[in-house]
């Protein structure tokens, strides 16, 4: 076999990963084949193994120095500050190797800001300037993709040539400019984003309103949040291509994955929250709660830094939005959005190259004499309430208090720097740090030295580095941080010295870092106190250690990792959800079952009634009615179509539903149509009396002591309630607390089956937030198999059935209602002598009450008084005797779930409002 070159080896696997990215199938090296990947897991490993085989293909073509090869691998020879920005650091194509490039996908990267500052020089002249940090560096760097910034570009241009001239300067760096007045800008972000979004993620609490002013406000700074939201979408739709990945980022832009989705369904949307999300109780808090989850929720991926950020998120659309949360995310009527926790990393690389630059071994000389080899304790923050700042003070207070040795012995140096210095609680917080400061220095200071260097300002990169080279100890107290990448900064600068670090447990980074730090509760000073004593006296071994294991962590889950898991992570979201549209119904298109009415001559309507046409009560989340929402009403713009539908001699109408006949008699009293309570097992007929349809086999004797079982918990479930019916008992749970319910559902399920109903002949049938104990064999297929069979003898009908229309919101169970009448299913072949069984249903269709033969194209139904056939409650229905009473052709047949993304229906509708708009169509 011909020994490929590095240059060839190195273009198979580019190859393998664009086409594993653009359509998840992957080359057989052996028989040329297309393999189908097909699980997440092996999709997620193949991808990463494929850019591990790159990456290492590409170092060792670099470190043979070939002159036919690609010069630049995905991780070395880091860019610069310039190549980030402009997102060009691809692989450099000699130019024979250009028309080779690989397939790359596009990432539209939209955040608040962009990553270049823009001071205007003259009418149609811009000066940018390169602002990097740990975002940029994460998203810029990547090599997989052609990334391309959109955001705000931190000034107001009001006059078109300015705009103009701006947007051609930016496009050189591929950044995109979002143009908002200053008005939006001062509501909008320096009102809704951090005088509202910005403290209740960061467990602040909202704002307390004085008066009703305050409270406009608020409303005035939510419309302009959503509107800057809007304006952003414009612009990405101005941008997008097919086949685009659109990476949303912070609480600044919850909106914008919903005002995507609308304006194109198929978008790729990923939204990622750069701070902490607060738990639900605090959530709930928020006034527009629910309109910002369910905007977050139209995003295909949502990412988090850790897993109790994710946790909270999905605890939050559980309690407030009644949503469903699992394992992968978050579902909503068969859609999931996936929630997912990718801890961001640092450009460990350039820290630790960082510090064999020359200028930073002259900082950490000229520090190092400063200090007169006292221990050094750092602390980088911003000058912010979050991140603890008095709460560290005190803490070294108390260390030099119960230390006497150490205070000539030990400097805090703390890096304050300033934010937000116009509002009024942070020149408090400044005033509250530099009285403690004065005070500590004033106590244990002597006239050569003081305990705390404490500056309100930023330092350039080499003094960073140089002061984390020099490190003993770092203290990061915050009381609340998203991430707190100041930690892995340290670690990474701290390659000789090996220092400790004491990390607040209330930072995102403790979860990645916390085997290696010292973990600690900074409101509880003695604590931290503690923690410096024990981390100043460290021994050496247990230091190095302690640093091996952070420096392992900080050099592998670096932001180039964190990125490209998280595009990756993305891709395949996207392919699994279209497996699962593929599974889904597709929506029913109304003017074809409205012709196909229009045409037939005998019409049979099967409708739920429950969340069908039920009147509906309007909420914007699970903070509903309990007491309107339990009284089932009728849909009121119902009340005209269907009394035209009932009354039209070649419609017949019949209402199926679980509840109990009194309520179907209440709401359908003054209508002549067909009632199925109870899922069928009563009926009422035409002339308005109720008949027992399903009686075989159906014991209930069971019902009393299930009744005790539901009463006892009900009252231990607060909001649940049961339904007692004559031939079932239903525990519903829909408005207690959705975790509580859940787990007092399955201690019901135990308790149920050991005891009350371990022989008895009964079914549970499980729904989103309910327990239902029927008697075995019930369902609304089996009950629809002896409704037909009535309505046919009732009306007498000579002329076939030749239009069904099943339309419902029904439990799996029931879904045998839907099958009935597909005119694929297998014939039933039932012999003339044998009487079919109600209790038995076979393949999910009872085949009792109506003999059916396979036509053309479709089935029908016969009935004869002959005495050779079986029984539908005393009437008797034989195969090809009599005229063909049902002769239904596929085209038109219309099984609709409502509301239910899985069902075995054939089509969809997505809430009760569709099924009044068709019903009246069809009316009229």
């Amino acid at each position: 076999m011909q020994k490929l070159n590095s240059s060839d080896e190195i273009s198979i696997l580019e190859h393998d990963l664009a086409e594993l990215k653009k359509s998840n199938r992957l080359v057989d090296d052996n028989n040329n084949t297309s393999t189908i990947l097909k699980t997440r897991l092996e999709r997620l490993l193949k991808e990463r193994e494929l850019r591990k085989s790159l990456k290492s293909s590409n170092e060792e073509s670099h470190s043979n120095n070939v002159d036919d090869q690609i010069t630049t691998s995905l991780t070395d020879n880091l860019p610069t500050e310039e190549e980030l920005v402009k997102g060009l650091k691809a692989s450099k194509l000699n130019s024979n190797e250009k028309d080779k490039q690989p397939f790359k996908q596009r990432l539209l990267v939209v955040a608040n800001r962009l990553p270049v500052s823009a001071v205007r020089k003259g009418d149609d002249s811009w000066q940018l300037e390169v602002t990097v940090g740990g975002l940029v560096s994460a998203l810029l760097g990547i090599t997989d993709f052609e990334a391309k910034w959109i955001g705000w570009p931190g000034v107001t241009v009001h006059d078109e040539v300015g705009r103009k001239s701006l947007t051609e300067a930016l496009a050189e760096k591929r950044c995109v400019p979002v143009f908002l007045d200053e008005n939006l800008v001062h509501l909008y972000y320096n009102g809704y984003c951090n005088n509202i979004l910005w403290p209740l993620f960061h467990y602040l609490g909202l704002p307390q309103e004085d008066s009703l002013a305050t409270i406009c406000s608020f409303q005035s700074q939510f419309e302009a949040y959503k509107k800057a939201n809007q304006l952003f979408a414009d612009v990405v739709k101005e941008h997008y291509q097919e086949g685009d990945i659109v990476w949303c980022h912070d609480y600044h832009l919850m909106f914008l994955p919903k005002c995507l989705k609308e304006h194109n369904a198929n978008i790729k949307v990923g939204w990622f929250l750069h701070t902490p999300f607060p738990s639900s109780e605090i959530y709930r808090t928020m006034p527009s709660r629910s309109e910002l989850l369910i905007a977050v929720l139209a995003a295909d991926l949502v990412g988090f830094h850790t897993y109790d950020y994710a946790r909270h998120f999905v605890s939050a659309c559980t309690r407030i939005l009644g949503f469903e949360g699992t394992p992968e995310g978050v579902e909503d009527q068969g859609r999931l959005t996936r929630v997912v926790a990718f801890p961001i990393g640092n450009d460990s690389d350039r820290f630790v190259k960082a510090i064999q630059h020359p200028q930073v071994k002259n900082h950490i000389k000229e520090f190092e004499e400063r200090f007169g080899g006292r221990k050094v304790m750092l602390g980088v923050d911003r000058l912010d309430m979050i991140k603890g700042i008095p709460q560290k003070l005190l803490a070294f207070e108390k260390f030099l208090e119960e230390n006497p040795s150490w205070q000539d012995k030990v400097v805090l140096v703390q890096i304050a720097v300033p934010t937000r210095t116009d509002v009024p609680e942070y020149q408090k917080l400044t005033c509250q740090v530099h009285e403690i400061v004065g005070r500590i220095n004033g106590r244990f200071g002597t006239l050569t030295t003081v305990p705390i260097h404490h500056l309100d300002r930023s330092f350039d990169q080499h003094a960073l580095c140089a002061l984390y080279a020099i490190t003993d100890v770092a203290l990061i107290t915050s009381l609340r941080d998203g991430m707190n990448l100041v930690s892995y900064e340290f670690v990474a600068c701290q390659a000789s010295k090996k220092g400790v670090l004491i990390l607040s447990e209330f930072a995102g980074a403790a979860q990645s870092l916390g085997a290696g730090a010292i973990l600690v509760n900074p409101w509880n000073v003695t604590e931290v106190a503690s923690a410096i004593s024990y981390a100043l006296n460290m021994p050496s071994e247990e230091r190095e250690k302690r640093h091996h294991h952070n420096y392992v962590h900080v050099t592998t889950h670096t932001s180039q990792e964190w990125a490209e898991t998280f595009v990756s992570e993305l891709n395949d979201t996207v392919v699994e959800a279209q497996l699962r549209t593929t599974q889904i119904p597709p929506v029913l298109q109304t003017e074809h079952a409205i012709e196909s009415y229009r045409r037939s001559n005998n019409r049979l309507l099967i409708l739920g009634f429950n969340a069908t046409l039920t009147e509906p009560v309007n909420a914007p989340d699970r903070r509903v009615d309990q007491f309107k929402e339990m009284e089932i009403k009728l849909h009121p713009e119902l009340k005209e179509p269907l009394k035209k539908l009932c009354n039209h001699p070649k419609t017949t109408v019949v209402v199926i539903s679980g509840s109990h006949r009194s309520i179907l008699d209440k709401n359908f009293d003054e209508y002549n149509v067909w009632l199925a309570a109870e899922h069928g097992v009563f009926v009422r007929t035409g002339n308005k009396k109720w008949i027992q349809n399903i009686s075989d086999n159906l014991h209930i004797e069971w019902m009393e002591s299930v009744k005790h079982v539901f009463e006892y918990f009900t009252e231990r479930t607060p909001r649940s309630y049961f339904e007692l019916r004559e031939t079932s008992l239903v525990w519903n749970y829909k408005y207690a607390d959705f975790e509580f319910g859940r787990l007092q559902a399955k201690d019901m399920l135990q308790h149920l089956w050991t005891g009350p109903i371990s022989n008895a002949s009964v079914e549970v049938v499980q729904g989103g937030r309910s327990v239902e104990v029927r008697a075995h064999g019930v369902t609304k297929g089996a009950g629809i198999s002896g409704i037909l069979g009535q309505v046919i003898h009732d009306k007498d009908m000579k002329e076939p059935i030749d239009y069904v229309l099943c339309v419902g919101h029904f439990l799996p169970k029931d879904e045998d209602v839907y099958t009935f009448f597909e005119p694929e299913l297998p014939p039933a072949t039932p012999s003339p002598s044998h009487s079919s069984n109600l209790g038995s249903p076979s393949n999910g269709v009872s085949p009792n009450n109506s003999a059916r033969r396979m036509g053309s194209g479709g089935f029908s139904v016969s009935t004869s008084d002959s005495e050779d056939g079986g029984s539908v409650n005393g009437k008797r229905t034989t195969t090809n005797k009599g005229p063909s009473v049902l002769d239904l052709q596929a085209e038109n047949y219309f099984s609709c779930a409502v509301g239910r993304k899985r069902s075995t229906a054939r089509y969809l509708l997505n809430s009760p409002a569709d099924v009044v708009a068709l019903l009246k169509n069809l009316a009229d």
